[in-house]
């Protein structure tokens, strides 16, 4: 047996028997073709016929064969349906010359080989491949089981495929030890060894601590004195990694392999790590140096976006505040001149209506008297003369005084380089630049360290910043300036012109896709893995796309011209409206009567009956793979599952529980709390419930599983660049936002957290190639979820994407220049293109585009990290621009079905509800510290997320679990009846009836003053 555990007892167990089949998978599995019925039919034993269909089916559900093991009740069902007395079908008699000879029959029908010895040299050649990049056996087992497949080649037993991981992973090993053994010297032994002995403690410190322990955790603060101090760590960090960079680029460790030895670091004590044998603990602490210096960079470049950013927002609010106080002011003063104008012409007007009344005067006494009264004197204050010379004084004034938004920016530039000044300066930008005047003055800022005078380089400044950059005086305005390079640095990050050479956010696009030369050698293999063969030919997948807009606006049209579209109206300015009715309640029973009224179920009795249901805690595996020691009691499991879930916080929760210790809470949760166990629990129960025949009641007929996603803004407690401002949702609180992923069964199979400022749109195919489980074909989201390079990359991997979208009725049509629909001359009612697609730009981008989508599918990069680098880009990026008009195309037939389907339009309501429904979950089960993350760094905040959707997870499943019981409690075919059309019409994600809040305690014990008041 391998030393490492890879499968756990009860996925080993599955993979070794037969699957087990509900009725309708009994079905579609025993089902023969043609060929193989008629390979049964020349059988002569019932024995023999009845098991070759068996193990045909096993295999097709499979591919793999099982030893001659077999289910009595598929034995039973096969009888019945090829017309065989079950009493003359004896497995036992069933001999291994008929089953090897069976076996080749269905080999060579399906078109599979054995799994031989070249087989075995193919898997082990990919399995040290995917080491390379991957390092969680398990996924690489998967991902072997699916190669092999994909190759035609029935799968071996569970050891077999275990003994090759292992093989592979310490042959790798062995591998990375003899580099560590011959690339390093004396030295750099010593440099590594010194990270393990004792210093003393910085500032009023004066403790002894582990060098190591001073690196392992950087501050999440933007505050200056914390940016100073991680950026001494990051000038140690580098200076060690630089040091290292040779024998790093030897061992080609992917940033998997590097987070997984560097935390083994940082979760062990230091003398876990000692013990290591020398060229193992040479090869951790390296890892260690490269990855937290990676992430150290990446944290350091978040902070100068934020500050930038920051900077940036403050001094435009206040440079409009103080616009808006020069206009109240002109205002008045020119309110002012009016009216004295106004007073002095009307006064005089009166006196010369009055003059020329006069009879008893001659017109050349009229004249003088007009002459007088308009030469009258006046005071100061009234005089029309004196009026204008304020008014102009008053401007003039103002002109002065106004303050401009450089001047303001120039303000604030001080406190911008007290957090940014030393990350610019220190910070490694890759020479591959798209604006090499800004990095020209970039390196001449870090030649001089920042103390620049009229001599910087000014060209990548805008004209009207270089006219601004020196003041009327003459003098350089050296503070403007930096705030400047500063604004320009942080947006050229964004925009993905400027990347860091040691980074693993802040990189070129290219450098996270396939690399170019190997797709092009193996563009074929890469499309086959892929699954995008089907797309390999840009004309004939845009012809066939064509005809799919051309059929789709002519149904679409004739409907709503039939009048069988009544809920669809046009504007007169050419846009249209669509209304969605709500469904019509049906009347049945309430699921709410159905669960306990008077008995309220504890959330750790939930979690212990889900467990014993399906075994969730296994996935709870140490963080060494190679781990033997006892796992702690289960009790302990869930004490931190709701600890991190409910907000409670592990020190504050096993203060306040009884039989539970907090350093064995500590250490469960430092050891065996990762993001990927955390998923894995989730996955088990979701496979539980997936094989359960009661959630397939909320299946459409159709069969296809319609899933949702939504985020919801979530405050964070502590310092965390994951944390941002949205006032609407936290006010004057920062915040993250939790997008969370749940299907039609009210299952939820994947989470994340980020931060409050970023749109959902990138995210949504993380979530969605997070299938291993749930395979979602038709996905829905707000309108923050939506965007057209979401609608083609779905497009691509082959789910159907449909958002509700604001302002839809708004929205641009597109159609094929050479289709039959055209934007003018249609005298046709209902819906027309309102401009042609550019095929050219998709076409000439067309192999960029397969690369990109092959990347996520294959899931090399996350595609959250593609689209945010694709989309931080400048808009001109040939591949965005083609991603988004291809993206133009689905989205057009989706706009027409959506405003032609009334049943398409409910659905996705009804999916949207689920999510706000999971919500207001979260927020029930979110107890402690204001239903705010207390965790800083986003991967803790994952944790903590993945342990409450393991809680949701949980009571969805107890539900499950508590409607099987009623509905297999007696025989009374009315109840089950009933109950069904309940569950059919009603939500299952109720929780009223689980004890969420806790037990108190009223023993007398309690009642005693404990801290002696």
């Amino acid at each position: 047996m391998p030393r490492i555990k890879i499968f756990n007892t009860t996925e080993k167990n599955d993979f070794e028997s037969p699957p087990v089949f509900n009725s309708v998978e009994r079905r579609r599995f025993f089902t023969l073709p043609q060929m193989l019925n008629e390979a049964m039919e020349n059988l002569k034993s019932p024995t023999n016929k009845v098991c070759f269909v068996v193990t045909a089916g096993y295999f097709k559900s499979r591919h793999r064969f099982f030893a001659r093991q077999f289910h009595q009740t598929d034995i039973t069902y096969v009888a019945m349906q090829i017309g065989v007395q079950i009493d003359d079908v004896d497995t036992s008699a069933y001999d291994k010359a008929s089953y090897l000879r069976h076996q080749r029959i269905i080999l060579n029908y399906f078109g599979f080989t054995l799994f031989d010895t070249a087989a075995r040299a193919f898997a082990k050649h990919e399995i040290s491949i995917m080491l390379r990049v991957q390092f969680r056996p398990k996924i690489i087992l998967l991902d072997t089981m699916q190669l092999l497949t994909r190759k035609e080649i029935s799968l071996p037993s569970y050891n077999v495929l275990a003994a090759l991981i292992v093989e592979a992973i310490n042959e790798h090993q062995n591998g990375l030890n003899e580099i560590i053994k011959t690339g390093l010297n004396k030295a750099q032994q010593d440099m590594l060894d010194a990270l393990l002995e004792k210093v003393t403690g910085s500032g009023s410190d004066d403790k002894w601590r582990y060098q190591i322990t001073l690196l392992k955790k950087a501050s999440q603060s933007t505050r200056p004195s914390k940016i100073k101090a991680n950026l001494a760590d990051l000038q140690n960090l580098m200076a060690l990694y630089l040091e290292f960079k040779p024998v790093v680029n030897q061992l080609g460790l992917s940033y998997e392999c590097l987070r997984y030895y560097a935390y083994s670091v940082i979760k062990a004590q230091i003398p876990q790590v000692s013990r290591r044998a020398k060229e193992d603990r040479y090869l951790h602490l390296i890892a260690f140096i490269v990855y937290q210096t990676l992430k150290l960079q990446d944290m350091l470049i978040d902070v100068l976006l934020l500050a930038v950013q920051s900077a940036i927002n403050a001094t435009y609010n206040e440079h409009k505040e103080i616009c808006y106080q020069e206009i109240e002011s002109r205002n008045q003063s020119v309110t002012q001149l009016v009216d004295g104008l106004q007073n002095d012409f009307i006064s005089t007007l009166a006196m010369i209506k009055t003059i020329i009344a006069e009879a008893g005067l001659t017109a050349d006494q009229k004249v003088v008297a007009i002459e007088a009264a308009i030469n009258r004197p006046t005071s100061k204050k009234t005089g029309i003369e004196q009026r204008i010379n304020d008014f102009k004084d008053e401007l003039t004034t103002l002109q002065q005084q106004g303050i401009g938004y450089y001047d303001l920016l120039e303000k604030r530039s001080l406190k911008l380089q007290g957090r940014v000044a030393d990350i610019v300066r220190q910070a490694i930008f890759d020479s591959n630049c798209g604006k090499p005047l800004l990095l020209e003055a970039i390196v001449h800022y870090q030649k001089k360290s920042g103390n620049i005078d009229k001599q910087a380089p000014i060209a990548f400044l805008t004209l009207e910043q270089r006219s601004l950059i020196v003041a009327q005086d003459g003098k350089f305005r050296v503070s403007l300036y930096k705030a400047l390079l500063y604004l320009a640095v942080a947006d050229a990050v964004k925009s993905g012109v400027l990347n860091l050479l040691h980074s693993e956010k802040y990189r070129s696009l290219d450098d996270y896709m396939i690399p170019k030369t190997d797709w092009d050698a193996n563009r074929d293999e890469y499309l086959q893995r892929a699954e995008l063969t089907r797309y390999s030919d840009c004309q004939a997948t845009l012809k066939a796309l064509s005809q799919a807009v051309d059929i789709r606006y002519e149904e679409t049209n004739n409907r709503f011209i039939a009048g069988g579209n009544p809920y669809l109206t046009f504007r007169s300015n050419g846009t249209f409206h669509v209304s969605t009715p709500k469904l019509e309640e049906v009347d049945s029973l309430s699921l709410g009567s159905v669960f306990p009224e008077r008995k309220y179920i504890p959330l750790l009795e939930a979690l212990a009956t889900v467990d014993n249901a399906t075994g969730f805690l296994e996935e709870f595996e140490h963080w060494q793979m190679k781990n033997r020691r006892p796992k702690p009691a289960r009790k302990v499991f869930f004490a931190g599952i709701m600890a991190y879930g409910c907000d409670i916080g592990y020190r504050k929760l096993a203060q306040i529980s009884r039989q539970i210790n907090e350093n064995e809470l500590d250490n469960t949760l430092n050891w065996y709390f990762s993001l990927a166990n955390v998923q894995s629990a989730n996955d088990r129960i979701l496979q539980f419930m997936d094989k359960m025949e009661i959630p397939d009641i909320y299946r459409n007929q159709d069969g296809q599983l319609h899933t949702a996603s939504d985020g919801q803004k979530v405050g964070v407690s502590v310092d965390s660049l994951n944390a941002n401002y949205s006032f609407k949702y936290l006010g004057k609180d920062k915040g993250a936002s939790v997008i969370s992923f749940i299907d039609m069964r009210q299952m939820m199979w994947h989470s994340m957290v980020i931060s409050a400022a970023e749109r959902e749109a990138p995210y949504v195919i993380d979530g969605l190639m997070h299938n291993d489980v749930i395979k979602s074909d038709i996905h829905s989201t707000d309108t923050h979820g939506y965007s057209e390079v979401i609608f083609a990359a779905t497009f691509f991997l082959n789910f159907t994407f449909a958002p509700r979208i604001k302002g839809l009725g708004r929205q641009k049509l597109y159609a094929f220049r050479n289709g039959k629909t055209k934007t003018t001359g249609q005298d046709t009612q209902g819906f027309k293109p309102d401009r042609y697609i550019n095929e050219e730009i998709a076409s000439t981008q067309w192999d960029e585009m397969l690369r990109f989508i092959a990347t996520i599918k294959l899931k090399r990069t996350t595609a959250s990290q593609l689209f945010r680098r694709l989309n931080s880009y400048s808009k001109q990026h040939p591949l965005y621009k083609a991603l988004k008009e291809f993206g133009k195309i689905p989205k057009t037939l989706f706009i027409l079905k959506y405003a032609d389907d009334l049943e398409f339009r409910q659905a996705i309501e009804k999916q949207l509800n689920k999510v706000e429904g999971s919500n207001k979950l979260s927020k029930a089960i979110s107890l402690g510290n204001d239903h705010a993350f207390s965790q800083g760094e986003k991967e803790d905040q994952d944790i903590a997320e993945g342990c409450r959707r393991l809680i949701k997870n949980t009571l969805i499943c107890w539900n499950y679990l508590y409607l099987a019981k009623e509905l297999g409690k007696d025989n009374n075919e009315e109840r089950k009846k009933e109950l069904m059309e309940a569950i059919r019409n009603d939500s299952v994600m109720r929780w009223s009836h689980f004890n969420l809040q806790g037990e108190y305690d009223f023993s007398d014990e309690k009642m005693i003053d404990s801290v002696g008041l």
